[in-house]
């Protein structure tokens, strides 16, 4: 199943959107989808990130510096 929603586009943005759809052959509909869909699986990731860097610093948990690390996993020169 899928449910509609209305977009409101910069007339800039949207000139855009209907010149890359007339280019490729896809609809409008189609690259508003894509878009949605990748910044919305981006948006998760950041705020699950958060939130696990939030938890981690409120529960005391270890942190390494990039040059700690190094050493830890033995990478350091």
């Amino acid at each position: 199943m899928t449910k509609q929603a209305a977009v409101r586009l910069p007339d800039e943005t949207y000139s855009r959107l209907k010149s890359l759809a007339e280019r490729t052959g896809r609809t409008a509909t189609f690259y508003i989808r894509e878009a949605v869909e990748e910044h919305l699986e981006d948006l998760e990731d950041l705020y699950a990130a958060e939130q696990a860097s939030t938890a981690h610093r409120k529960s005391g948990g270890r942190t390494f510096s990039l040059n700690e690390l190094d050493v830890e996993l033995g990478l350091g020169n």
